[in-house]
């Protein structure tokens, strides 16, 4: 019974030191002389849970781990200095994040003074562990922003812009990330349509301007409204591509495909209805003010196909736009 008990112990402490949310080989006291200074480098970021910097570099490290993970001539590590102070003192590390590289076979560690970005910290341990792996990108329909093109794509009056503000230490934001891309993909296909975030950790300016004071907020600038409104609603697929639809006059469902309502002119199909239930007196009025509209509705669209068809389309697109332009053009 007492083996059985301390094989339980002996696996729960294995998987506690993979508990946390990256790849980070988790040292403590006792595990950190049986992985340091033998066969491979170890990069270690000595860091306090509670430290702010420590907090933003949780991303790229996670990254960086990711990289890695793999790689079994390098292994990639973290120190909670507040549970294992002694191993923090005896290295020396006063403040977080402190990054060190154990050589292969050394307990004697040199200072990373690099920039704290994946990339960087992947540069660096490619040098010291003659290694050449890169960084793996996953694509994404999300439109990244920064203070630089912030104004150009977010206050453009022809786009309706969706703008989710994170921080990439915050938990609810990496939970909702991939929530998001979904919404991206589904609008992927309307032009006049962008699904874009910004780090409001980083850009401090724009998160103050538009009075952002919790992660993640989203906010959607219209193309009549670039003051910007806050949606208020579930943060799910569902919702949000329900919302979207409601303010922007779309009809996509959660997969990106059209919906029922796609193609069907509310005004005109009003009209439609009333015409049918109509009595004989009234009909030839509804009649003349639905040609009316018709027309209307058919001379906007063509001028909105030709539009399209000025820009630099494939052929197939091309032939399409033509063809439901030369219809129209019959009504308008």
């Amino acid at each position: 019974m007492m083996a059985l008990v301390a094989i339980i112990m002996g696996l729960l402490l294995f998987q506690s030191s993979f508990a946390e949310e990256d790849d980070a080989f988790v040292l403590t006291q006792d595990t950190f002389e049986n992985e340091v200074g033998h066969d491979r480098g170890v990069l270690i970021k000595f860091y306090a849970p509670w430290c702010g910097h420590c907090k933003k570099l949780v991303p790229e490290y996670e990254k960086l781990a990711a990289t890695f993970k793999k790689t079994k001539s390098v292994l990639i590590a973290k120190v909670d200095c507040d549970a294992d102070k002694s191993i923090c003192s005896k290295y020396g590390v006063s403040v977080y994040p402190t990054i060190k590289w154990f050589p292969q076979g050394s307990l004697e560690p040199m200072l990373y003074e690099g920039a704290k970005t994946a990339e960087a910290l992947v540069g660096f341990v490619n040098m010291k562990g003659g290694t050449n792996v890169k960084i793996a990108t996953t694509p994404s329909d999300v439109v990244p922003l920064t203070l630089f093109n912030f104004d150009k794509i977010v206050l453009d009056k022809t786009k309706h812009v969706l703008v989710e503000f994170y921080a990439p230490w915050c938990k609810h934001c990496k939970a909702f990330a991939p929530t998001y891309e979904k919404v991206a993909t589904a609008f992927k296909p309307e032009e006049d349509v962008v699904i874009a975030s910004i780090d409001g950790d980083m850009y401090k300016d724009v998160t103050t301007k538009y009075e952002i004071t919790s992660y993640p907020k989203l906010k959607l600038f219209r193309k009549s409204n670039k003051a910007g409104e806050v949606y208020e609603g579930a943060r799910n697929l569902d919702d949000i591509v329900s919302y979207i639809n409601e303010k922007c006059g779309t009809n996509r469902d959660g997969q990106g495909r059209l919906t029922s309502k796609a193609g069907i002119v509310a005004s005109l199909d009003k009209l439609v209805k009333k015409f049918v239930n109509a009595g004989d007196n009234d009909k030839k009025a509804i009649y003349s003010q639905l040609e009316e509209e018709g027309k209307e509705y058919a001379k906007n669209e063509v001028q909105r196909l030709e539009r399209m068809l000025e820009k630099s389309i494939n052929p197939t697109k091309t032939d399409e736009f033509t063809l439901k332009k030369n219809i129209l053009s019959l009504f308008a």
